[in-house]
């Protein structure tokens, strides 16, 4: 008899996601590898490790170092609880090394605690290495964007530190539709609505193999194995957004308009991701164009592109001159649009980053002040 739906599903997502890991990893080392060096045999390449001389039994993978380091980033709760489990399963069978990491936000008395359980609940499943990370909070952008900010700080340290070729994160569909309707309100453009991307950060570092499962999965993964699962009371507090919105907005617009909204949502993510993705390449082609021989924008020319694809070359060239990403909101560049479209002798657009934008002699200047 097969394992449950629910964790047959979480392993199979955490299963393509180890093969595209190894893929790549092999692709790289190949490419690295000096020329006229021996290629390694072909089942050291493969899914599976050579087996040990004696027994039959498999070499420790710790011993191979052309074996990929894989982490999960677990806080505990049910959806990376689940992701850990799948990943200390698919990892035994693959030629993959599963490690876990837990950070410690300190915004909850005994939280050291907490991230001392879940180190012991990783190290139970024989990942390895597994660490829990302290991190301090800021204040910058809100509670809830400083303590992403942080933890993602943290997960990319660990990452170097390891060496691990991919951080995995429990995002479900769920947290995939919170995230399109927090855009939306936002008022935000196609790339926020695009949602998570199944693969980001540097190099594709963090990996999502939830995204198309839901949250009742994952849970239902941790129930019938008997996993323990924390859940952090900040996802029930009113007092954040995405909390208020997974509560009471998202059931209000199910009740409103009926079961599938965040399947729907979800969808509407990757049709986004998609159409931002093609827009990117476009503005990214016409950069060149629009540039004269010492590399400044010509507003003439900006002013023929397609309004989508001319804020991004603007959104693009805002960054380049030291404004931070996070920081610039579509009406930022609405600002620096109208000096193309109606121009009227403005005066300097102040940007995020002590970022300045001004129009000179038919010329669109951005330079940090």
């Amino acid at each position: 008899m097969g394992p449950h739906p629910a964790v047959a599903a979480i392993r199979l997502a955490v299963r393509r996601v180890l093969h595209d890991v190894l893929t790549e990893f092999h692709r790289h080392a190949e490419n690295e590898r000096p020329a006229g060096q021996a290629r390694r045999p072909a089942h050291a390449a493969g899914p599976r490790l050579a087996e040990a001389a004696a027994g039959g039994h498999r070499a420790p993978l710790a011993e191979h170092p052309d074996t990929p380091l894989v982490l999960v980033a677990c806080s505990g709760g049910a959806d990376s609880m689940a992701l850990a489990s799948a990943l200390a399963f698919e990892a035994r069978k693959l030629a993959v090394r599963a490690g876990g990491i837990t950070v410690d936000h300190n915004l909850q008395p005994g939280s050291d605690l907490r991230a001392a359980e879940v180190v012991a609940r990783l190290s139970a499943m024989d990942l390895d290495p597994v660490e829990a990370v302290a991190v301090h909070v800021g204040r910058e952008g809100g509670p809830e964007a400083a303590a992403r900010d942080a933890r993602y700080a943290a997960l990319d340290d660990a990452a170097e530190r390891h060496g691990a070729a991919a951080v995995l994160l429990g995002h479900t569909r769920d947290d995939q539709a919170e995230t399109v309707l927090l855009g939306l309100a936002r008022g935000s453009g196609i790339r926020s609505l695009s949602g998570m991307a199944a693969a980001s950060g540097p190099a594709g570092r963090y990996r999502r193999p939830f995204l198309q499962l839901d949250r009742q999965t994952a849970r239902k993964a941790c129930l019938v194995q008997s996993l323990p699962v924390w859940d952090d009371p900040h996802n029930i507090d009113p007092a954040y957004t995405r909390s208020r919105l997974r509560h009471e907005g998202l059931p209000a617009l199910e009740k409103a308009l009926g079961k599938g909204v965040v399947e729907a949502l979800a969808r509407t993510a990757q049709l986004s991701r998609d159409d931002a993705d093609a827009l990117d390449t476009w503005a990214a082609e016409a950069e060149r164009s629009v540039r004269d021989e010492t590399g400044q924008l010509e507003c003439a020319k900006l002013y023929g592109l397609p309004p989508a694809v001319r804020r991004r070359v603007l959104r693009r060239a805002v960054i380049e001159a030291g404004a931070p990403a996070g920081s610039l909101f579509a009406r930022h560049l609405e600002e620096v649009d109208r000096l193309i479209t109606g121009w009227r002798g403005q005066r300097a657009i102040n940007l995020p980053g002590r970022v300045e934008a001004r129009r000179q002699g038919g010329r669109l200047v951005i330079r940090q002040s």
